[in-house]
């Protein structure tokens, strides 16, 4: 099942590109938009290539992943879209964060915080010594 989001481990030796599953793509979307748009003022393939940059090439997103998206935050008010001339004389439209926006990216961080310092922590235990198999967990007293 293609997600519009593709994956690859190592970029420096040849792997395999896995996709990402589609629950896990829309709960990182909302977050890493907002987190892009509030850098500064940008438009979708900005966005494409930020997220692109910062994930070092391993997320490659699409515009039929993107625009849905975009289109759910302006319409929830987290942004604001307008049209505008680009240099090439090209029309686009530029997306900047709300206050609403930035409050809701602001509880995203805190949420994702959490969430990676749960997952950081059971991964490194010793219940899951070789990163592949977990051992079976020892009995509750």
């Amino acid at each position: 099942m293609y997600s519009g989001v593709r994956y690859c481990p190592a970029l420096v030796t040849p792997a395999p590109i896995m996709d990402i599953g589609k629950d896990l793509v829309a709960a990182y979307a909302t977050p890493l938009i907002l987190a892009i748009v509030a850098e500064a003022d940008t438009y979708g393939y900005a966005i494409l290539k930020r997220v692109g940059e910062l994930s070092g090439g391993r997320l490659q997103w699409t515009d039929g992943m993107l625009y849905p998206v975009l289109h759910r935050l302006e319409k929830y008010g987290h942004i604001d879209g307008k049209w505008g001339t680009a240099e090439t004389g090209r029309r686009r439209k530029y997306y900047r964060i709300t206050r609403k926006g930035l409050a809701e990216l602001s509880e995203q961080r805190a949420q994702w915080q959490t969430v990676d310092a749960a997952l950081r922590s059971i991964w490194s235990s010793a219940s899951l010594s070789d990163g592949l198999t977990p051992t079976v967990a020892r009995s509750r007293r």
